[in-house]
């Protein structure tokens, strides 16, 4: 394969998914690889934004039940759109809250210190949130995080082994929360296996899956997950804050969640007004509060999307873009000092390439000067997410064009090597 931007457009033209590139507001002059990070905004969503805004002015009260959106019923049924993206029945979906909210009520839920069962497993490597949340549950059933949370440690500071993730499901192991596919590296965390281990020493055992919804393929029921909880303003394009979404296994149905709430009702029952909670039979058992409609509606016209790409698609191309980036990289930066940080092999790997340089702070804020949008991570870390849906092949091209010229001419000394107030 050649370096040259022909190649680049002779893959662009083969594409199977290149006509949903006009469906999104793309900035001219601007190659955005942030997409890990929030997605681009697209015409569905914006369309689904009005459409609620509408039966707003429409109906009023009545749209809680009226119109094609009903809202009373709109968390079920993106729930439902979402279900083929993790591989759950769609009653073990729902969308609601935000991904902190969401893992504050599945630890609630899921985590019954017993006995000598007191610790909840979680790794070094995870978002900062998920051990922040994790923390305060140990807490409040007044014990000590420094003792009750184990963290597995990582023998390289970027990857997991699932050696070391099995051998630390030890016998006072009450609760497991992993990440699908760790924040930085991007690497994928074999869900499967881990489940399998975990249910054989009677741990319960959910996912963080910010970096993997919408991004690669899972079947969490075939594996008999018990809990998931994701965002859905990265790889699923919902918008700035727009609504969160949880799994739960079917097999835990009609258990009463541990934050109940108004919509943790069954829908039948709900406005009957007793004051004894008769939770939902599925998933929407685990919602707390009203759902937050225009922050769910984005969802209705990006689910659609991925509905009709599908996500073995996106994941085929998600493969290639990357494995062409990092080609690329190895090709025309031979000697620039960038390590490429995560896995190479395709089932190892998320939707994104983080490469590694002293300077990355710098690096990062050179490239947005020059037109490429990317993500610094703390303290060394470049991320670089070419998004199947919107980014192309030539992009990818130009990106390491751009870089292989701020390295050469050292553009990147024009700035401090520090991150910004936002990374």
């Amino acid at each position: 394969m050649q370096n040259t931007r022909d190649e680049a457009l002779r893959l662009d033209k083969q594409d199977e998914l290149r006509t949903f590139q006009q469906e999104f507001y793309k900035k001219t002059g601007t190659i955005y690889f942030d997409g890990n990070s929030l997605g681009l905004l697209s015409k569905p969503a914006e369309r689904a934004v009005k459409e609620i805004m509408e039966s707003w002015k429409t109906f009023a009260i009545d749209g809680w039940s009226d119109g094609e959106y009903p809202w009373y019923y709109l968390s079920e049924q993106l729930g439902d759109m979402s279900a083929g993206l993790i591989g759950a029945n769609p009653e073990e979906v729902i969308v609601t809250g935000s991904t902190t909210a969401n893992l504050h009520q599945l630890t609630a839920s899921f985590f019954r210190p017993e006995g000598k069962k007191t610790k909840i497993l979680a790794d070094e490597l995870n978002f900062p949130s998920d051990i922040y949340a994790l923390k305060s549950h140990l807490r409040l059933h007044g014990l000590d995080p420094e003792e009750h949370l184990v963290r597995v440690k990582s023998s390289d500071g970027n990857t997991l082994k699932t050696e070391a993730i099995v051998e630390a499901m030890t016998e006072d192991i009450a609760l497991i929360v992993l990440p699908g596919v760790l924040y930085r590296s991007g690497q994928i965390l074999d869900m499967e296996r881990l489940t399998k281990e975990a249910h054989a020493r009677g741990i319960p055992i959910g996912f963080d899956l910010c970096h993997s919804i919408g991004s690669i393929p899972h079947q969490l029921s075939d594996w008999g997950v018990d809990f998931a909880f994701w965002c859905t303003y990265k790889h699923l394009n919902g918008g700035p804050g727009s609504t969160g979404g949880l799994y739960v296994n079917e097999k835990h149905f009609r258990r009463e969640p541990g934050l109940a709430g108004w919509f943790s009702s069954s829908k039948t029952k709900q406005f009957d007004m007793e004051h004894t909670l008769e939770p939902a039979a599925d998933a929407g058992a685990y919602q707390v509060g009203t759902p937050n409609l225009l922050s769910m509606a984005p969802l209705i016209g990006s689910l659609e999307m991925f509905q009709q790409a599908s996500i073995e698609k996106v994941r085929r191309k998600s493969l290639a873009l990357t494995d062409y980036l990092m080609k690329l990289v190895e090709a025309e930066l031979p000697d620039e000092g960038f390590t490429i940080a995560n896995p190479r092999e395709r089932l190892e790997r998320g939707g994104h390439v983080f490469l590694e340089h002293q300077e990355a702070a710098r690096i990062c804020k050179a490239l947005k000067a020059e037109g490429v949008v990317p993500d610094f991570r703390n303290p060394n870390g470049i991320r670089l997410a070419p998004v199947a849906l919107y980014n192309t092949f030539e992009e990818v091209w130009q990106c390491v064009q751009v870089l292989k010229v701020i390295m050469k001419e050292k553009r990147y000394k024009n700035y401090e090597n520090k991150r910004g107030v936002i990374a």
